[in-house]
């Protein structure tokens, strides 16, 4: 076989988990692990919910040959030459796995490579791409019939969470009866300066009517220990005040991290990625909106949305025009509150699974949220358990079969064979 390059064309933290990792696995699976015949680039793109660690997140898939960050994105698209100057094979293929779908367009045309799109919502360029994998038949019918050839349903990429799980548990899930409750308060700092606090409140008065729970934290991929620990510390984040119970110490040991508050509840600090063992034993989840509702939605786990408003100038993560706005030096405190407020006055669904299903299967909470008032909804579920069956049904419901990895790898292998 004439030796190949894949090139991977993605953006975010999401992305990468949700989408990267399971398509990448089934390469090797389906291409093989030489790497002298099949080799993995992934370049990124700028995304708003970018942490700045997401090179690091790439690196760490064994699958993975080499990555360029985000900073070095545009040089590369306008004048296609990354930063270590890389070389590339005569053969190969690009897939978009997040970004702007023109740029697999601009950079296939440079290389002379063939390009594969994932559409999840909806697909561009049909005349110049040369094959779509699509979640949904729906996205076929949408495409004009000239070229609804190139298209073929693989199916949904966030539902491969389920069949992809990690190697270890902490002791908090050995017991499958445990009543665990699952934080996620995102990987952005001005998600975590409110969600961290939060959070540990709200756990805490969960704890005080129902001692047999407990909690777990997700940690970002993108975070570390010491990084999320700020979060619940006053003296980084005087935001942790504002709520009774908002603060924690952070507590390591040989097996494990977790935070301990002042009441004395232990809430561990899950790292490892991903975290479907964990994920999959928690009653309910907490979590901010974002690529975590995808996730959850993906392996039907009930979850309370939150979205704060307490800090309505620290939400700055927009795209297009209102980001820029919201970031400028100076007055982009002013823009966020005014852009935030209209968000929030503005109604709309947030989570995942709720715009999938086009209506609320699981409840966001939107304002100046009270710990207490939280807490209250999360018991009210944990004690009629027919309610959570009820939502894990619907979730199950809104999302398509696994497997779309491997369609989606197969759809690749035949976008090379175009060329033999």
């Amino acid at each position: 076989m004439q030796p190949i390059d894949i090139l991977v064309l993605s953006n975010g933290p999401g992305e990468l988990t949700t989408w990267v990792r399971p398509v990448v696995q089934e390469l090797r699976q389906t291409l093989g692990h030489d790497r002298s015949q099949v080799r993995i680039s992934v370049v990124l793109s700028p995304c708003p919910n970018a942490s700045g660690r997401e090179v690091s997140l790439a690196q760490q898939m064994p699958e993975v040959d080499r990555v360029q960050g985000a900073d070095r994105f545009f040089p590369f698209l306008l004048w296609g030459k990354t930063a270590e100057s890389w070389e590339w094979r005569d053969r190969g293929v690009i897939i978009f796995l997040g970004g702007d779908q023109i740029f697999p367009v601009i950079i296939g045309r440079r290389l002379g490579y063939r390009t594969v799109i994932y559409g999840e919502w909806q697909t561009r360029w049909h005349r110049w791409i040369d094959r779509f994998g699509v979640m949904k038949p729906e996205l076929v019918e949408r495409a004009d019939p000239r070229y609804q050839h190139k298209f073929t349903v693989v199916g949904d990429l966030m539902a491969e969470a389920s069949g992809h799980t990690s190697s270890s548990l902490q002791a908090i899930t050995q017991a499958s009866s445990a009543e665990l409750i699952g934080l996620l308060p995102g990987s952005k700092s001005a998600k975590l300066a409110q969600g961290v606090p939060l959070g540990l409140a709200i756990a805490q008065h969960i704890h005080a009517v129902r001692p047999q729970t407990q909690f777990v934290i997700l940690v970002a991929p993108t975070l570390d220990l010491e990084a999320i620990a700020k979060y619940a510390d006053p003296a980084f984040n005087p935001f942790a005040l504002t709520f009774e119970g908002g603060t924690a110490e952070l507590v390591t040991e040989p097996n494990g991290a977790y935070f301990k508050t002042a009441s004395g509840l232990r809430i561990e600090l899950w790292t490892e990625t991903p975290a479907y063992d964990v994920l999959a034993r928690c009653r309910l989840c907490l979590t901010t909106v974002g690529a975590n509702t995808a996730e959850l939605g993906s392996l039907a786990i009930p979850m309370i949305v939150l979205l704060p408003t307490q800090q309505l100038d620290s939400m700055r993560a927009w795209d297009g025009l209102p980001g820029l706005l919201a970031n400028l030096p100076g007055v982009g405190s002013m823009f966020a509150r005014v852009i935030n407020g209209w968000f929030v006055r503005t109604p709309r669904l947030l989570a995942w699974p709720n715009i999938w299903a086009g209506e609320a299967i699981v409840p966001e909470l939107i304002g100046k949220l009270q710990p207490q008032e939280v807490a209250a909804v999360a018991l009210n579920w944990l004690e009629h358990p027919d309610q959570l069956e009820q939502v894990k049904a619907r979730l199950q419901g809104v999302r398509g079969q696994a497997g779309a990895a491997h369609k989606l790898a197969q759809v690749v292998c035949d976008t090379l064979a175009m060329e033999d």
